[in-house]
């Protein structure tokens, strides 16, 4: 556990290295903070420090840069005081109610918050969404195209819209199809597929028994499946490889590779803690890959309807900035 003046040189000295990536000297921190006290008290800090663990110095003659022990120390001390209640503040509020109010379904909502949070963070940002298998489903429309071809519309509880183009060889009459919507929705409306495939008796299956109905009702199941939004989407990594930290190739690429790989990032996502943003600094992450990078996660939604919203960047990332902003996105990805 760190004095409060030792935690202030910690804050100060990882202040001026997230904004400028170069080793900071005991002059900067005394010239550009008020600390409160003399310049060789903040030089006997920083040695302290760096004997701790918390800072490093990178060359003999350098200034010193936080060590994950140091960053660690950082952020508790964030999350201790500046985002230690679970309420955002009123801008933060306005921010998150403006990004719902401009997205009419939850697809949209994802991709705008995406965008917005990768904008604003200049890092990587990753949405992993509910996954549509495991949502109950509030409507399934049947649109007649053409009399051989049919659009279906599936809009899941959370807002979520899936569609599918059936083709058929025989001619589709209008009256059939509307019947077969009617049956559909008698058997999948307010349920998801766990839940139908539990209560799947002998009334559900002679709904079925038509052969219209059951063709169109594999086609729903099938558009289910292809349309499962378990993929991550991912914005802002043209602006991370930016970043000092991944100027050599062989920083990058172990970065890369883990992060394309989605069953290995969904593995990620959902260690997050369900109530709060959680905060992965370098060698905290596994696999080892990620030790050169921070990843800061929480969950958005309930049950079914819950995803995951990420950040990952260098560990020299503006940490209270990018957790706030993340809070931001899972309350408005969470229409809490």
């Amino acid at each position: 556990m760190l004095s409060d003046r030792r935690q202030r040189v910690l804050a100060a000295l990882i202040e001026e290295y997230v904004s400028r990536a170069l080793p900071v000297g005991s002059r900067t921190l005394v010239e550009n903070h008020n600390l409160g006290v003399s310049s060789a008290t903040v030089r006997n800090e920083l040695s302290v420090l760096e004997d701790d663990g918390y800072i490093t110095q990178p060359h003999t003659s350098a200034g010193r840069i936080p060590t994950d022990i140091g960053y660690r120390s950082f952020v508790d001390d964030l999350l201790k005081t500046q985002f230690a209640g679970q309420e955002l503040d009123e801008d933060a509020r306005r921010a998150a109610e403006s990004l719902r109010d401009s997205a009419s379904e939850l697809d949209d909502l994802i991709e705008k918050t995406t965008a917005a949070l990768a904008r604003f963070t200049n890092n990587l940002t990753i949405v992993l969404p509910p996954s549509t298998l495991r949502l109950d489903i509030k409507q399934i429309t049947f649109v007649s195209l053409t009399p051989n071809r049919v659009l279906a519309i599936i809009v899941t509880e959370d807002g979520q819209v899936l569609n599918r183009h059936i083709e058929f060889v025989d001619e589709v009459d209008s009256l059939d199809l509307a019947h077969a919507q009617e049956v559909l929705n008698r058997v999948f409306a307010g349920r998801g597929l766990a839940e139908i495939r539990a209560d799947f008796d002998e009334e559900t299956a002679e709904l079925l028994h038509s052969p219209l109905v059951s063709v169109l009702f594999e086609e729903v199941l099938a558009c289910l499946r292809e349309g499962d939004t378990g993929h991550a989407r991912r914005l802002g990594l043209s602006t991370m490889v930016k970043q000092p930290e991944f100027e050599r190739a062989q920083n990058l690429m172990p970065v890369l590779e883990v992060l394309e790989d989605d069953t290995v990032l969904m593995q990620i996502l959902k260690d997050s803690p369900a109530d709060s943003t959680s905060v992965r600094i370098g060698h905290e992450n596994a696999p080892s890959q990620l030790s050169g990078v921070s990843v800061i996660a929480g969950r958005y939604g309930r049950g079914a309807s819950e995803g995951v919203v990420a950040v990952i960047g260098p560990t020299r990332m503006d940490y209270a900035q990018v957790i706030r902003a993340v809070n931001v996105a899972r309350r408005a990805l969470g229409d809490e």
